[in-house]
């Protein structure tokens, strides 16, 4: 009970990234009133997990104690100690997936004592309303989940959307939130969204039945590893053509979360009107002028034309090896 205590301390509390990167969530351990990072008596146990939104779960990412190491799920063969030093343990994720996003516990035992300080990992990326060709407000929790996911995006927190809210998104529809909330961004407040009375702000419905309400879903995607461009071609396309030019040009057609990135992370601007692989079309404009979205930067969505007799552009993705 008169030994030193035990003190994990996180020098920062959020660290930001992008998807396909590295980074070192920072950690380090000592004993009060020594400058020694372990008493000697008993090995070291260093335990990181993911916190999720049920704070009764944890996710397991990896242990150490000793020469032992030890992986979990998705961080298997991604994560490591730093160990710069022998108080070190700052854990390092290499090739950084969107699923990442988080907020992280690390945990050092040492026989009874423990401690244990929690970093958030922040990714750059942009945030986008989703709802598929049924129209909106046909989507529960799952299904959800799979459009995103489809789309080279997941289910953006709520943080997130407060983020891209601050940012200037403006989006009246509600939609699922990863914590299976029911949100949406308002700037701009009007008769239809809450009134035009309200305060701007993030409105929120609440939580809801995951398997029977319905609703649209704001998805998030970070920077990709690979090429995002319109395809140059002699003539418009049916969606099936489209799909068989964007493969015949070595790539496959663009999703919606890739079109998303490319015009909020690339500034990517173009103003032909061109199909995406959910048979949406759409174009993103970066700079606002006349006959390409005169009022402000943006992905315009065109809709959701017949795929067998409506001819557009394409846009495709190559992805990088």
């Amino acid at each position: 009970e008169n030994g030193p205590r035990l003190l994990v301390v996180a020098e920062q509390a959020k660290i930001f990234s992008h998807r396909g990167g590295n980074v070192t969530l920072p950690c380090k351990f000592y004993h009060e009133h020594t400058s020694t990072a372990g008493s000697g008596t008993h090995k070291i146990r260093v335990k990181w997990t993911k916190l999720t939104y049920d704070y009764l779960k944890e996710v397991d990412v990896f242990v150490a104690m000793g020469h032992h190491r030890k992986s979990y799920g998705s961080y298997q063969g991604r994560v490591s100690l730093r160990e710069s030093s022998e108080n070190d343990a700052s854990l390092v994720i290499t090739n950084i997936m969107l699923e990442d996003y988080g907020r992280y516990k690390c945990e050092v035992i040492e026989g009874l004592e423990d401690d244990t300080a929690v970093v958030t990992l922040n990714l750059e990326g942009v945030v986008f309303p989703y709802s598929p060709r049924l129209g909106r407000y046909n989507l529960n929790f799952h299904e959800a989940q799979r459009a995103c996911a489809e789309q080279d995006s997941v289910m953006a927190s709520f943080d997130q959307l407060y983020d891209a809210w601050r940012s200037g998104l403006d989006w009246c529809n509600a939609g699922w939130l990863s914590d299976g909330s029911v949100q949406y961004p308002i700037t701009k407040p009007r008769e239809p969204c809450g009134g035009r009375n309200t305060v701007p702000g993030v409105r929120n419905y609440g939580f809801w039945d995951k398997d029977k309400s319905r609703y649209d879903v704001f998805c998030f995607t970070s920077n990709f590893n690979g090429r995002f461009y319109y395809l140059i071609h002699p003539t418009k396309l049916t969606y099936d053509e489209a799909v068989q030019a964007c493969l015949k040009d070595g790539s496959q057609i663009a999703k919606v979360g890739q079109i998303f990135a490319a015009w909020k992370l690339l500034g990517y601007d173009r103003c032909d009107a061109g199909w995406l692989a959910d048979g949406s079309v759409r174009y993103p404009i970066s700079r606002p002028r006349k006959r390409c979205s005169p009022s402000e930067a943006a992905v315009r969505f065109v809709g959701f034309p017949d795929k067998k007799h409506k001819l557009y552009g394409v846009y495709c993705f190559r992805a990088y090896n």
